[in-house]
């Protein structure tokens, strides 16, 4: 770790360094001779060979600065570089028992199923970018009374890129299909986050009879700022470059926003953000499911939905605006909404307390 810690401190400070170089090479080529430390009149009185070798010199000069701001990029390019972890380190670390792995649909699943095997079940679904361990506070308490199943869903976490390449809502609803099969789930509760409450709730619409509860925090589904209904969302050339480059302080910034309370974003939730992140292929995966989603007017399939339902939402959220709870509320009667004041996208990690207890007692029928 010490190791580690060493070689990020050393990559960041020459980076900047190198950001630094190659600006200075840029502005020296781009300058007037003289602001590169050439001087002297080049008038008449100076013979043919001196400006000759004048001119030979800037020439020198700006080789040497042009050469010197490739190498400056090519460290910068060094520094930004950010590889896949290795699976090994990273299933050692992160997937511990009760962790496990199962193939369902053809996809490696990373898995824990926790609690007597005779409760009743939940189903934990993960939003975009997270894994399983977002669920940790919320699946201990909830695991001394139910059954509780979470997973990583395809394309993130360890379970990571579908063979299949394929990253849809259908994909993402049939996984979850056949994993309550092969358990024996003829029925569960769903507890679904964000693009995890979007698959809870289209799952419950189509398959009410597999269907006992539905919990949806933050959920997506209604259109927003860059997402239109039966279009696909225009993927930026910067997050094409994701593969390649995650320096931590981008991603730091695409995580803030998720908190209410900025402080709630601990270095060690962090660092398990990132890793996760950087597991193989994972955001290629990204890539691809941003490319593949397509959202329709979800209000017709919400209509169908007869089970109790439980939305659960921060009025800080500024992922998916608190304001989407009313649209959901129109389209599902039976919906009772429980507002956390203050508190963002990520209750079960920024409040866990808080936002359990809602979830205990409407499990319990509350």
């Amino acid at each position: 770790a010490r190791a580690s810690t060493v070689a990020k401190t050393v990559r960041l400070r020459y980076g900047r360094l190198a950001v630094w170089w190659g600006l200075g090479c840029l502005l020296c080529f781009f300058a007037p001779p003289y602001a590169c430390g050439l001087s002297g009149s080049i008038g008449g009185e100076v013979g043919l060979a001196r400006q000759d070798s004048y001119r030979l010199g800037v020439v020198l000069i700006r080789v040497i600065l042009v050469a010197g701001a490739i190498a400056a990029l090519a460290l910068v390019v060094l520094w930004l570089y950010s590889p896949d972890k290795d699976r090994t380190i990273l299933e050692a670390q992160y997937a511990p028992p009760p962790s496990q792995f199962i193939m369902i649909e053809g996809l490696r699943l990373h898995l824990r199923d926790t609690g007597p095997r005779d409760a009743p079940a939940v189903i934990l679904l993960h939003g975009f970018g997270a894994s399983l361990h977002t669920w940790e506070e919320w699946a201990h308490a909830l695991e001394k009374s139910h059954r509780v199943i979470r997973y990583d869903a395809p394309g993130f976490g360890l379970t990571g890129a579908d063979p299949a390449g394929v990253y849809t809502r259908g994909r993402d609803m049939a996984v979850l299909l056949a994993l309550m099969d092969r358990l024996g789930l003829a029925r569960a509760s769903l507890i679904g986050h964000s693009m995890g409450g979007g698959v809870a709730w289209n799952f419950a619409a189509r398959h009410p009879e597999r269907v006992e509860r539905l919990i949806l925090v933050s959920p997506d589904g209604f259109a927003s700022h860059g997402f239109d209904y039966d279009k696909a969302p225009d993927v930026p050339a910067s997050m094409r470059l994701l593969p390649y480059a995650m320096p931590g302080f981008m991603l730091r910034m695409s995580l803030t926003p998720g908190y209410g309370d900025k402080a709630a974003l601990t270095d060690a939730l962090f660092t398990r953000y990132r890793d996760m992140m950087l597991a193989p292929g994972v955001r290629r995966a990204i890539i691809a499911r941003m490319q593949q989603v397509r959202l329709v007017d979800p209000a017709p399939l919400l209509r169908r939905i007869s089970q109790p339902v439980l939305l659960l939402w921060g009025t800080a959220d500024a992922m998916i605006p608190f304001s989407n709870a009313a649209d959901y509320q129109r389209a599902l009667s039976q919906a009772k909404l429980a507002t956390l004041q203050g508190v963002g996208h990520l209750p079960q990690e920024e409040a866990p307390a808080v936002s359990l207890a809602y979830v205990m007692a409407f499990l319990a029928g509350g």
